[in-house]
């Protein structure tokens, strides 16, 4: 079983269907569910909607599209803040882009995501855009 780990704009693409975009991003989500596979979250990912301005119920919307054996959060440690704090420094990526990465790799996942900062990443986690997925 696979286990995928959506960077935040995928789960803003799904939940407000943002054209072609939104689109690819629920195809896969639906092939993720119908082979009955993880998507995987962590509390960064719950900030990073609140700094978008979601509301708590917004955010909980927003996770329940996904049925919750396929659902797993992930929790982050102090060893992988600290190596995202020193790898966002030599790398000049933002500290939360990189974590993701950390967490994704840590947990065995594939790191979905479209923004271009996480194409150099790929020496830490494995990295697909969605449509290289469906």
């Amino acid at each position: 079983m696979q286990e995928y780990y959506f960077d935040t704009s995928i789960w803003i693409d799904i939940h407000e269907k943002r054209g072609n975009n939104g689109k690819i991003a629920n195809r896969l989500f639906r092939k993720i569910i119908k082979e009955d596979s993880i998507i995987l979250y962590s509390h960064l990912t719950l900030l990073e909607l609140r700094r978008n301005g979601y509301s708590h119920d917004e955010i909980m919307n927003i996770l329940s599209i996904s049925k919750p054996n396929n659902l797993k959060r992930v929790h982050i440690y102090k060893e992988q803040l600290e190596e995202a704090r020193k790898l966002c420094k030599v790398n000049d990526i933002p500290k939360g882009d990189i974590l993701h990465a950390i967490l994704s790799r840590d947990n065995d996942g594939i790191l979905v995501s479209r923004d271009w900062d996480f194409q150099l990443v790929r020496h830490i986690s494995k990295v697909k855009l969605p449509e290289d997925l469906v």
